[in-house]
């Protein structure tokens, strides 16, 4: 696992958002940042998994978060506007962005692969992405030092055999976030990395490797050292990086 210590303090009175919050890695990240302090934004589809992240910061006695349901297939960059200009009025600026959504779609060759299900993919997993991070890039900018994290694979690296739309979805990811990073490069306080989870105990995990024994795998909370490094101070000088959590 990536090797870093985060202090209890380090993300005390930053506001951070996480897509895809109700569940999986994005759960783990929700409640890993609000005990180091962090007010989070948790936005996901559905508002049940949600409510139970948020009764469960709210038992520990982090910062309370706020809900914000939004489903990323359908979302329109009017919807991200309202989100941004409700975070602009209830906070002033956000310090930080974990972009954890996102959808398998089909695992077949491309030969077969479903059109409807190809758009789905890339609305999700690349449009949604692009779209929330340009609607807040100003209260990005009113931060600090502020830190945009964006999840990668090892296929948007090297694509592989019916991985389809989801391997071309995490390349698309791997530019955008070496594209935004050296727009930002010397001219904001915003820095953007991509983070590849590696196998890790999730539902989609399971869905890709049905016959996998998940008790195998690291689970969520194993890997939140490098999710809380990225976000936090001491990786200030660190953008434009793709890295591996394990």
């Amino acid at each position: 696992m990536y090797d870093y210590s985060a202090p209890e303090n380090l993300l005390a009175n930053r506001t951070v958002l996480v897509t895809g919050a109700g569940d999986g890695i994005g759960k783990a990240a929700a409640l890993t940042y609000a005990a180091h302090g962090a007010t989070v934004i948790l936005l996901g589809r559905g508002r049940k998994k949600l409510e139970a992240v948020y009764d469960e910061i709210e038992a520990n006695g982090d910062p309370q978060p706020v809900m914000v349901s939004l489903n990323l297939e359908t979302a329109t960059p009017e919807n991200y506007q309202e989100l941004a200009d409700m975070i602009g009025e209830e906070f002033g600026q956000l310090d930080g962005l974990l972009h954890n959504a996102g959808i398998l779609g089909q695992r077949t060759p491309i030969a077969n692969f479903n059109e409807k299900s190809w758009q789905e993919v890339m609305q999700v997993n690349v449009n949604a992405p692009f779209m929330l991070t340009k609607a807040v890039l100003p209260l990005l900018e009113s931060a600090d030092n502020a830190s945009v994290i964006f999840t990668s694979s090892s296929v948007g690296r090297k694509g592989r055999a019916f991985w389809g739309a989801y391997a071309a979805s995490k390349a698309a990811i791997e530019n955008l976030t070496e594209t935004l990073a050296d727009e930002l490069e010397g001219v904001s306080n915003i820095r953007a990395n991509c983070i590849n989870p590696g196998a890790t105990r999730t539902n989609m995990r399971m869905k890709a490797y049905p016959g996998e024994n998940p008790d195998n795998l690291a689970t969520p909370q194993d890997i939140m050292p490098l999710y809380l490094y990225l976000m936090g101070n001491d990786s200030r000088l660190v953008s434009g990086q793709s890295i591996d959590a394990q």
